[in-house]
């Protein structure tokens, strides 16, 4: 099959420092003339041009129907590559090939006149993607009723807040019938409410089998709309293949944290001459290291340490944390066995099991500590950081999201069981009848 986006060795630069200010003053030109000869003596230049590569050789290929999402730190280049492959900027050098018409959503604003008012920036992005007058005719009160804008919609657009700029731009790019849609950042903008519907949209797009580029800071939402993911770290790909995989390294990277941990010099172990930990790690039912966690099933976190002094009453504990740094729980081992009693010297492997259907989906942190509680509270070592894994909430409409697809707010979801009483409308009046006729 023809890939329907082609990206070959494709690179863009920008220069820095090259700018001139638009005028200056005679005062500022008399500082300048006398300061001149001076510098050149020191050997100083009184501006300097730097080059940024925002791009540096991207190569990659999608194929019709993908929803390929777009993650890096700020600066990483999506937003250069999408503004290259909507041809809001060229390229420096490189090529690519589109086989379809582009509707963009870019930072907002781009793609509008600010002069004109939003109806006629719907006619002028409709004519730019080559679509009929009539046609855009027929689709105009579908486009304005999506965005919610009919009260506004003979304002100029420069008047409009960024929420209504956004809504009208989502509105326009999702009903033009463009073969290939490029996101950036629709979430970032707009309440609660529109989020969800530009989501519900790009879920009915996707069934329809159109080609989405989504750039997104939202981790959830790129393993929940995107199978595919590209990660771009200083205008190159670090990595390119599935979502869950690539965010699970992408995160990792950005926190320096993989699903196990381990101290194999003890002598740098975290702790003290009482106890060290040696090895904390993110397992499954079945003994398996995961950093992927489906939210369905338990989900277990296990902590090695060394008991170095015998006699001592510990006490291992977790806190778990999630991306945006919410405290989510803090759980301790108060288990029968070793609650209140001393412990010889030796290894420990302890596990805390998070049951299936309680976390939210995103990513976790996991922090580490051994307390004692028993004579006086003593922190022995404490491990911010030490794992991390994701949770990931799949599509078969067995969890607590059900049908819905859109994001689910709170830090927990419990799959709680519901009990609904039925009665016909009418049957009351019915039961009541054949009582009095009783009598």
């Amino acid at each position: 099959m023809r890939p329907i986006i082609k990206v070959e060795n494709l690179s863009k630069q920008y220069s820095i420092g090259s700018l001139h200010a638009g005028y200056t003053t005679f005062r500022e030109t008399l500082a300048g003339a006398i300061g001149m000869p001076l510098r050149r003596l020191r050997g100083i230049k009184r501006s300097s041009k730097r080059e940024l590569w925002a791009l540096e050789d991207v190569s990659f290929e999608v194929s019709p129907g993908e929803v390929v999402g777009l993650i890096g730190h700020n600066g990483a280049g999506k937003s250069t590559l999408l503004k290259i492959l909507s041809r809001v900027t060229e390229s420096t050098s490189g090529r690519f090939e589109l086989y379809g018409r582009v509707g963009s959503l870019l930072e907002v604003g781009t793609g509008f006149h600010p002069d004109l008012s939003g109806r006629e920036n719907i006619f002028l992005n409709g004519a730019i993607l080559g679509i009929k007058r009539a046609d855009l005719k027929r689709r105009f009160d579908e486009i304005v009723a999506f965005s919610e804008l009919e009260q506004f919609i003979d304002t100029p657009v420069k008047y409009y807040s960024s929420g209504m700029y956004l809504r009208l731009a989502f509105s326009v790019a999702v009903h033009l019938d463009a073969e290939i849609l490029t996101m950036d950042e629709i979430l970032a903008v707009g309440d609660v409410s529109f989020q969800q519907k530009c989501l519900n949209k790009i879920h009915e797009i996707r069934q329809q089998g159109r080609t989405i580029l989504f750039v997104s800071h939202s981790m959830p939402a790129i393993t929940r709309l995107c199978k595919r993911v590209i990660w771009l770290d200083k205008g190159r790909i670090v990595s390119d293949g599935p979502a869950n995989e690539v965010v699970n390294d992408y995160l990792s990277e950005c926190w320096k944290a993989t699903a196990e941990r381990e101290w194999n010099d003890s002598s740098k172990a975290p702790g003290n001459d009482v106890v060290r930990i040696r090895r904390v790690r993110i397992r499954t039912e079945d003994g398996q290291t995961t950093a992927e966690a489906d939210i369905r099933r338990p989900v277990g976190i296990e902590m090695v340490y060394e008991v170095l002094q015998p006699d001592q009453v510990l006490t291992p504990s977790f806190d778990l944390f999630n991306e945006q740094g919410v405290h989510i729980f803090a759980v301790h081992d108060v288990g029968e066995r070793w609650r209140r009693e001393p412990r010889p010297a030796g290894r420990y492997v302890s596990t805390v099991w998070i049951p299936g259907n309680c976390l939210s989906e995103g990513h976790m942190l996991v922090q580490a500590s051994i307390l004692s509680y028993i004579p006086i509270t003593v922190l022995h070592t404490r491990e911010p950081n030490v794992v991390t894994f994701q949770v990931v909430d799949p599509h078969e409409g067995d969890s607590a999201r059900g049908d819905f697809v859109g994001p689910v707010p709170g830090v927990v979801r419990p799959l709680l069981e519901w009990t609904t009483d039925f009665q016909e409308v009418g049957s009351e009046n019915r039961h009541a009848s054949l009582e009095f006729a009783g009598t």
